[in-house]
């Protein structure tokens, strides 16, 4: 593995860790509602790993999966959820956004593409994030949560629109992860 790419996962690990703190203070267990937590948590297993393993086969795996989730993370951010009125600053440049919607994303991202070793496996992004998005669905469903995303929120919108939403995302993932496998080569 390139030294580069070594410097920026360490870097990955600390800015996760920081993020993860000011989100576990906010929210506590509820962080795991969010598919930007997730997206994290995997990125800074992922990258223990990579340092810790080295690159193989399971290592490369995971952060191809983590790559593709947060770019996703970031681009779902930026395009829908700051334009609904999250405001860029709030969202993008501030708490645990600067680590999780923002540095993380771009650091993890750029490292895997330019400095690592690969492995894809484009079903399982999009495997992932169909099942985390249909529990969510079906959590609100049962009103036994709320969001915490608005495409989420069922009882707030047309079945067309929950529909539109989740053909819309898994779409987008489905791009991203065969956009990334074919940057990554």
């Amino acid at each position: 593995m390139h030294v580069i790419g070594i410097v920026a996962n360490c870097i990955v690990i600390l800015l996760e860790a920081i993020g993860l703190s000011i989100s576990i203070t906010d929210r506590r267990w509820k962080i795991l509602a969010y598919y930007t937590q997730i997206s994290n948590i995997i990125t800074l297993f992922s990258s223990v790993c990579l340092l810790a393993l080295g690159p193989g086969e399971f290592t490369c795996g995971l952060r191809y999966l983590s790559t593709c989730m947060l770019t996703m993370t970031f681009l779902i951010t930026l395009c829908v959820l700051v334009p609904m009125g999250g405001g860029f600053h709030k969202l993008m440049l501030s708490g645990n956004g600067l680590y999780h919607h923002t540095l993380c994303p771009v650091i993890s991202v750029t490292s895997y593409i330019f400095w690592e070793q690969h492995n894809s496996v484009i079903i399982l992004p999009v495997l992932i994030t169909f099942v985390y998005g249909m529990t969510m669905i079906c959590l609100n469903y049962l009103r036994k949560f709320d969001g915490p995303y608005p495409f989420f929120r069922v009882h707030k919108q047309s079945r067309e629109a929950t529909l539109m939403w989740i053909a819309v995302l898994v779409t987008i993932i489905t791009l991203i992860s065969r956009a990334i496998e074919l940057i990554a080569k």
